[in-house]
C-alpha cells in the first residue's frame, strides 16, 4: 500500500473540508485531501443549495467567503440576483470550477478524489493518519471535513447524535424531555436537490418518470401561501433553472433519519427513498404546473467512477447526476465533543442588543474564530402536528430594509476534541448543541468554520504543537492578517475590511471584549481605543511573524480578496419613496420610463446605504443606483443620488 507523508490532511471535500484544505496549503504547509465525489464544495456545489443563507451583509463577506463570492460575480454574467430566498444563487458547476481552480493553483495542495476513509491511525492519544483502500496518508494534523462526521466514529472519538433537553445546558428552546418530535427526528432531516428548468412557453419537457415510491398527496399545497411564481423563483438560478429545496410540503426527507448512522444497507436504503422522494415532488411540480417544466440536463456529473472505500460509508453514484445533486444536503451530522460546545445562548442577542456577546473562554479571553447571522432555521416535516408548543428562540432584526439573523461568533475550542490530539473537526460537526446546529450549519459560517481549522492545523506545523494547545491568539492574527482572505472575526455592521481602521477594530474588541457594541456598530474613531491602549503590546510577538515565508512564495499569484464597493451591473432608478416602517421602504417609479408606476422594494447589503435610507424623508423624490431582483421585488440599493 502506498503511503503519503503530509503536515496536513483534509478527508472530505465538504464545504467546510474544501476551504480548510485551501488554507491550509496557501499557508505554505503540505496538504493532503481526499475527498468522496469528484466535485469539491459539498453543500455549494456536490449537493446543490447554490443558494446560501448568511453573511449577506457587506461586512460579513470577508475571508474565502468573501473571495468566494467576488470569483462568483466574475465568472456568472447573468449576475447573482434570481432567486428570493438569498442574494446569491448560482449554477453549481460554476462554484465547483471555483474550488477546483483554486486547488489547481496550489503546488503544495494534493487533491485525491473517489476514495472514503476505511481506518484511522492512532500513536497514543493523537491520530496519525488515515487509511483508504488503496493508499495511507499518515500527517501531523488531521482535519475531519466529512459530511456526516465519519473520522469521529471510525476513531472512536465522543460525539452527540440527537437533541438535548433542558435539563442540559437550560437552552431557552430545547424540550424538556423526549417527544413524538425527537423521536421520529433524532436531528434536522436532509434534502436530495432536485434542478428543475422552464423550457419555454409551449414547450414539453421529458416527463419525468413516477419513481418506486410515488405519492403525490404529500405535496399538496406546498406552494399554497405562495402561489406558483413565487414557488418556483426560491431558488431560481441563471438559465431559467430552479434549485427544489423546498420545506413546506417538498423534498424534505427525514423517515427513519438514523439509518444513516447504521449499516451501509440501511444508510443505502434512506439514500434510496431521499431521492425517490425529490423525484416524486418533481413529477408532482411538473403535472401541476404543466410540461414546460422539466428536469434539467447536465447539471451534476453522471460519470461517476465507483467510491472506494469502508462499506458503511459507501454511496451508490447511480443515485445522484444529471439534475439531481450527488448527495443529500444533510443539516447535521455527528457533533464533537469539544474542549467547548456551542449552545443556544451563544447565539442568541444580549438583552437589548442586536449582537450576541463575543465568545470568550473560562479566562475571559475571547476565542472567536469564526463568525455568523443566520436566524436559528431547523427543518421537521410535520412539526406542527409532532409538537405544537416547540418554537425557537428569535434571533432576528429588520437591517437595510429586510430581515437578517443577529450576529455570533464561532469559538475555536469547539473544533478541538475533549481529550483526542492532531485532530480538528471543520464542518458541521463541531461541538455545537442540537439546538444551536441551526445557525451554526450554513454555509457561510461553515466556510469560516473550515478557513480557521486550515489556518490552524497550518499554524500547529510551524509551532510543532497540538491543536490544543495553539494560542487563540495566534489563530486570529493569522485569520485577520491573511495575505490573500483576511477574514472578519468581531462582527460589526459598519465595519468593512476596505475601511483603514478595519484590522484596528477587530484587534480592539477581541482584546476587549467586554467593550463590545451589543449595538452591532463599532463607535466613531475617536472613541475606540481607550486613553493608554496601545496596539504594540500584547500582540507584540505575533505581528512580528505574521505571514511565513513558504505562505508568500505559494500564493504571490493569487488576488487579495478584501472587499471593496463595486456599482457594476447597476442602473439608475428614480421615484417617490415610500417609508413604511422601521427598516420597510419601497419606491413608486418614474424612471425608467417603462417601469413608471411600478412598486419595489429597497433593500440594501451596506451600512452606510442603510442609514442613508433611514434618515430619507417619505414621499420624496429619490434616486438610487442598484440592481434589479425581480423574484423578490426588490432594489438592492448601492448608491443614493443626490
Amino acid at each position: 500500500m502506498d503511503e503519503i507523508q503530509a503536515d496536513v490532511l483534509v478527508v472530505g471535500g465538504s464545504t467546510g473540508g474544501t476551504i480548510a484544505a485551501i488554507q491550509a496549503a496557501r499557508r505554505g504547509v503540505q496538504t493532503v485531501l481526499v475527498s468522496e465525489f469528484p466535485w469539491l464544495g459539498g453543500m455549494l456545489t456536490s449537493a446543490g443549495v447554490t443558494a446560501p443563507d448568511g453573511n449577506e451583509l457587506a461586512a460579513f463577506q470577508t475571508g474565502l467567503w468573501g473571495a468566494f463570492l467576488k470569483s462568483l460575480e466574475s465568472r456568472q454574467v447573468e449576475g447573482l440576483d434570481h432567486g428570493w430566498v438569498s442574494f446569491f444563487t448560482f449554477d453549481p458547476r460554476t462554484a465547483a470550477q471555483i474550488f477546483a481552480d483554486w486547488v489547481k493553483d496550489l503546488p503544495n495542495l494534493h487533491w485525491i478524489s473517489g476514495q472514503v476513509p476505511v481506518e484511522v491511525l492512532r500513536d497514543g492519544n493523537a491520530i496519525a493518519g488515515v487509511r483508504f483502500q488503496d493508499f495511507l496518508v499518515k500527517a501531523q494534523v488531521t482535519l475531519d471535513g466529512t459530511e456526516l462526521g465519519d473520522l469521529l466514529e471510525l476513531a472512536q472519538i465522543p460525539y452527540r447524535w440527537g437533541w438535548e433537553f433542558q435539563g442540559e445546558w437550560n437552552e431557552p428552546s430545547a424540550p424538556v424531555g423526549p417527544n413524538s418530535l425527537t423521536k421520529r427526528y433524532p436531528v434536522q432531516v436532509p434534502t436530495w436537490v432536485v434542478v428543475m428548468q422552464d423550457y419555454g412557453e409551449g414547450a414539453t419537457a421529458a416527463e419525468i418518470p413516477v419513481p418506486p415510491i410515488d405519492d403525490a398527496d404529500r405535496f399538496l399545497q406546498a406552494w399554497e401561501n405562495y402561489g406558483p411564481e413565487a414557488f418556483l423563483n426560491y431558488g431560481r438560478l441563471p438559465g431559467n433553472r430552479f434549485m427544489i429545496n423546498w420545506p413546506i410540503q417538498g423534498n424534505d426527507y427525514g423517515e427513519g433519519v438514523g439509518r444513516l448512522l447504521e449499516t451501509a444497507a440501511s444508510r443505502l436504503e434512506f439514500f434510496q427513498e431521499a431521492r425517490w422522494h425529490s423525484q416524486s415532488f418533481a413529477r408532482f411540480i411538473q403535472t401541476e404546473l404543466g410540461p414546460r417544466y422539466g428536469l434539467a440536463e447536465g447539471i451534476f456529473p453522471v460519470d461517476i467512477k465507483e467510491v472506494k472505500g469502508h462499506c458503511n460509508f459507501f454511496i451508490t453514484p447511480s443515485l445522484g447526476g444529471g439534475a439531481y445533486a450527488l448527495h443529500p444536503y444533510y443539516r447535521e451530522s455527528r457533533r464533537l465533543v469539544g474542549v467547548k460546545t456551542v449552545i443556544e445562548q451563544d447565539i442568541l442577542p444580549a438583552i437589548g442588543g442586536r449582537v450576541a456577546q463575543l465568545s470568550v473562554d473560562n479566562a475571559g479571553v475571547c476565542d472567536a474564530i469564526s463568525l455568523g447571522n443566520y436566524a436559528n432555521d431547523h427543518h421537521y416535516p410535520h412539526l406542527e402536528s409532532l409538537d405544537p408548543v416547540f418554537k425557537l428562540a428569535p434571533k432576528s432584526i429588520r437591517w437595510g430594509g429586510r430581515w437578517t439573523g443577529t450576529p455570533f461568533t464561532i469559538p475555536y475550542g469547539s473544533l478541538v476534541p475533549l481529550e483526542t490530539d492532531g485532530l480538528l473537526v471543520c464542518e458541521k460537526n463541531i461541538s455545537v448543541s442540537h439546538i444551536a446546529n441551526g445557525a451554526t450549519r450554513l454555509q457561510p459560517v461553515v466556510m469560516g468554520i473550515g478557513q480557521a481549522a486550515g489556518m490552524a492545523a497550518a499554524l500547529c506545523v510551524e509551532k510543532n504543537c497540538q491543536p490544543r494547545d495553539l494560542p487563540v491568539r495566534v489563530l486570529q492574527m493569522a485569520l485577520l492578517k491573511d495575505a490573500i482572505a483576511p477574514a472578519a472575526l468581531v462582527p460589526l455592521f459598519n465595519l468593512t475590511p476596505d475601511q483603514e481602521d478595519w484590522l484596528d477594530c477587530q484587534k480592539f474588541y477581541l482584546e476587549n471584549p467586554d467593550q463590545y457594541p451589543l449595538s452591532g456598530d463599532r463607535p466613531i474613531k475617536s472613541k475606540i481605543h481607550p486613553p493608554g491602549y496601545r496596539d504594540d503590546l500584547s500582540f507584540l510577538s505575533v505581528l512580528k511573524s505574521e505571514i511565513p515565508e513558504t505562505q508568500k512564495i505559494v500564493s504571490s499569484h493569487i488576488k487579495s480578496s478584501v472587499a471593496h464597493h463595486s456599482v457594476n451591473n447597476c442602473q439608475q432608478f428614480t421615484g417617490i419613496l415610500q417609508y413604511k416602517g422601521l427598516q420597510d421602504y419601497s419606491i413608486i417609479l418614474t424612471h425608467p420610463v417603462e417601469m413608471a408606476g411600478q412598486t419595489w422594494s429597497l433593500v440594501t447589503l451596506r451600512a452606510e446605504i442603510d442609514c442613508q435610507l433611514q434618515q430619507c424623508q417619505d414621499e420624496r423624490p429619490l434616486t438610487i443606483l442598484g440592481r434589479q431582483n425581480c423574484a423578490g421585488n426588490w432594489i438592492i440599493v448601492e448608491e443614493l443620488t443626490p
